[in-house]
């Protein structure tokens, strides 16, 4: 028994039909291609399925799989359909004839057509047309017109004869248009800002071009996607900048308009929450449609052909939102970037979620033609890895599953509502396929969330709102601008506190300031009285003690917030600034008698006297607590500081030389240069003498 559902699909090397529940099986008459395949599609009305290969283009008979037509056209990449598969359009990599002039690579073909006998079928028309985007024709629901862009005009046509024009719509500056659904025959055309004018979205009744019966004009709108609901009544604008002038997007801004085919309703719709628009969904009854919109975790909300709201689904990480077919069911999912996480609602049972689903991560997402199923898959070269197709209930659980090397292309069959079976598209629930459960035996048991890491001093306690998203009840997201955070003490972030959390003073004695503005807590306002009055105690001892001008000692250190101090007790720092004078000197006299004790000690077997002493011998003539280069108390002046330095300079020096003539006696050859710095030894010698004597 055939299947009334049906998908294709491409990969690197063959083209697949394939029957879906309850049979899961290929057609059985369709003969997979094989080759280099570059493109395959239905046609909306799902009786036609093309392909093509490197041989032409090949049209099948969707139901049984065999093939109808053959065109030989060994460069096409892309195919398409109008609404009633009654017209072809293809699309070949651009070229130049003979005369260096473009060649017509748009082409347009009856689908079906009886061709007499040694005769070669003709296109019904041929245009020029670089981009891949946008290439193909639009037509009417009724396929009567067919219409195509071109510099400051839209053509249009009769589909039967597309030799010339049968109608200009001349715009000045229009970039796109689109041809509304259904059996009302309009068309609306975009016509971005230009000299200072407003951007603007009319829309006409073909063929009267002489005034729009509906239009909105507003300000940054580089580009729009035009989107019509199902019967063409009523439209919505999606503008987008490049740049966002207000710098809090990287992808530029967006607006949002409605507006009615009729003239009788346009307005901006506003939104309550600051952010980007994700996505933008129309329903099937066209009397509703769907926003994803705001910084994430983003906001899903449900207005109605008026632009109100009517319903709101919970904040989540999410950017896409799709409605059934029947218009029964939407989904609300998070792809790309996002977990993948799709989230199934039934409006018709007061907008209650039926389930969530856990689909990895893929780059299709679409509903099957009796909204029972859910198709996702992963294709290439988006991923080159995990690709494949999976089939999933409404309900929630995996019905079938199907890996692939690289899977380029895949769709559902299209099919009209009354051609499949009625009934309820959560019951019954459908038996799992073999692959699904294979599938489900190789998934990883969810464990139990370990979370973020929290340093020891934070554990058992809540998390701050900060580290939240908004939809777990954190903050809402705001941006800067650019505008650094400036924290009580001038700059960067408030000291002594959560990053982001807001900045609170701690409790304290009134009037104790600390150093960044705020009161002091009771045991700093103690440790300070501390310290103040042992600084008064010692202001007298200071004016006798050694190495202070003028009998001068330098004031107490204040230890403020953030001080290496900070966590002492008060004797330990007054201890600290007591010796802190004595702790400097000896440190620099230490680090002096290493320098020269070092250099003494390489030079003492080649020269007696005073560089033949040991480090010992020197430290032993050296005064208590003096500098070995001079200079009471280790204090030095500007001359003896410029000497000691020169003097580190020739010992460096000195050091190199007797490397290289260990080097030298050790047979190793020395380079020009190196012999000749051997033969500075004297000079430096006898100038490193000089210095020291002077010091």
């Amino acid at each position: 028994m055939a299947s009334p559902l049906q998908f294709a699909y491409r990969t690197q090397t063959a083209i697949g039909v394939f029957d879906a529940a309850p049979v899961y099986e290929a057609l059985p008459g369709f003969v997979k291609p094989q080759g280099n395949l570059r493109c395959c599609v239905y046609s909306p009305c799902g009786r036609y399925f093309a392909y093509a290969t490197n041989d032409g283009i090949s049209v099948v008979d969707a139901s049984v799989g065999h093939v109808l037509t053959s065109l030989p056209l060994p460069m096409v990449y892309e195919i398409s359909f109008s609404p009633g598969g009654t017209y072809m359009s293809t699309w070949e990599r651009p070229a130049k004839d003979e005369n260096g002039d473009a060649t017509k690579n748009v082409k347009v073909w009856r689908t079906i057509e009886d061709v007499p006998e040694g005769q070669e079928k003709q296109p019904l028309g041929r245009f020029v047309y670089k981009n891949m985007s946008g290439w193909n024709l639009q037509y009417t629901a009724d396929e009567k017109f067919c219409a195509r862009l071109v510099t400051n005009e839209v053509q249009f046509y009769n589909s039967n004869d597309l030799s010339a024009p049968w109608n200009r719509l001349r715009a000045e500056g229009v970039t796109d248009f689109a041809i509304a659904p259904g059996k009302s025959q309009n068309v609306a055309v975009f016509i971005p800002e230009r000299k200072g004018q407003p951007a603007a979205v009319k829309v006409y009744n073909v063929p009267q071009f002489s005034s729009p019966i509906s239009q909105k004009t507003f300000f940054k709108g580089d580009k729009v996607q035009l989107k019509w609901n199902a019967l063409g009544t009523n439209l919505i604008v999606l503008a987008q900048t490049e740049v966002d002038k207000s710098n809090k997007s990287y992808y530029g801004e967006t607006n949002m308009y409605l507006l009615s085919a009729n003239g009788s309703f346009d307005a901006r719709i506003t939104l309550d929450k600051e952010g980007p628009i994700h996505d933008v969904s129309w329903s099937p009854n066209s009397k509703e449609f769907g926003v994803v919109y705001g910084y994430m975790p983003a906001k899903t909300t449900i207005f109605n052909h008026r632009a109100v709201p009517t319903h709101s689904f919970p904040l989540g990480p999410r950017n896409t939102i799709i409605f059934s077919p029947t218009g029964r069911f939407a989904l609300v999912a998070g792809f790309g970037n996002l977990a993948g996480q799709i989230d199934v609602y039934d409006l018709e049972k007061d907008n209650r979620k039926v389930t969530t689903i856990e689909s990895g991560n893929p780059s299709v997402c679409q509903w099957s033609p009796d909204s029972r199923y859910i198709m996702t898959a992963t294709t290439s070269p988006r991923l080159r890895v995990d690709n494949g197709v999976k089939l999933w209930h409404v309900g929630g659980g995996i019905v079938y599953n199907e890996d692939f090397n690289e899977l380029y292309n895949v769709m559902w069959r299209p099919a009209a509502a009354d051609a499949l079976p009625a009934g309820d598209p959560l019951h019954p629930v459908p038996t799992p396929h073999p692959s699904a459960l294979k599938y489900l035996g190789t998934v990883k048991t969810p464990s139990k969330p370990v979370g973020a890491y929290r340093p020891p001093g934070a554990r058992g306690s809540s998390t701050p709102l900060h580290f939240k998203r908004e939809d777990e009840g954190g903050a809402a997201h705001t941006v800067s601008n650019g505008v650094p955070q400036i924290g009580p003490n001038g700059f960067g972030r408030p000291r002594n506190q959560i990053p982001g959390a807001e900045f609170t003073r701690p409790a304290g004695i009134p009037g104790a300031i600390a150093a960044d503005g705020g009161d002091l807590s009771k045991t700093a306002a103690k440790n300070k009285k501390k310290r103040n009055k042992k600084a008064k105690e010692g202001e007298g001892n200071a004016t006798d003690a050694p190495g202070s001008e003028g009998g001068l000692a330098p004031p107490p250190r204040e230890y403020g917030n953030g001080s290496p101090a900070e966590g002492r007790s008060p004797e330990r720092r007054n201890q600290g600034q007591g010796h802190s004078s004595q702790h400097r000197s000896q440190s620099r006299n230490n680090f002096n008698g290493r320098n020269r004790s070092n250099t003494h000690r390489a030079r003492s077997q080649s020269r007696p006297g005073h560089f033949g002493q040991s480090a010992q011998q020197q430290q032993q003539q050296q005064p208590q607590g003096g500098s070995p280069l001079g200079g009471g108390d280790g204090a030095m002046t500007p001359a003896q500081s410029a000497n000691a330095k020169k003097i580190r300079s020739l010992q460096k020096k000195i050091r190199a030389i007797e490397d290289l003539e260990m080097r030298h006696a050790g047979g190793e050859k020395l380079e020009d240069t190196q012999v000749k710095k051997i033969a500075t030894k004297p000079s430096v010698m006898k100038e490193l003498e000089a210095l020291e004597r002077e010091q």
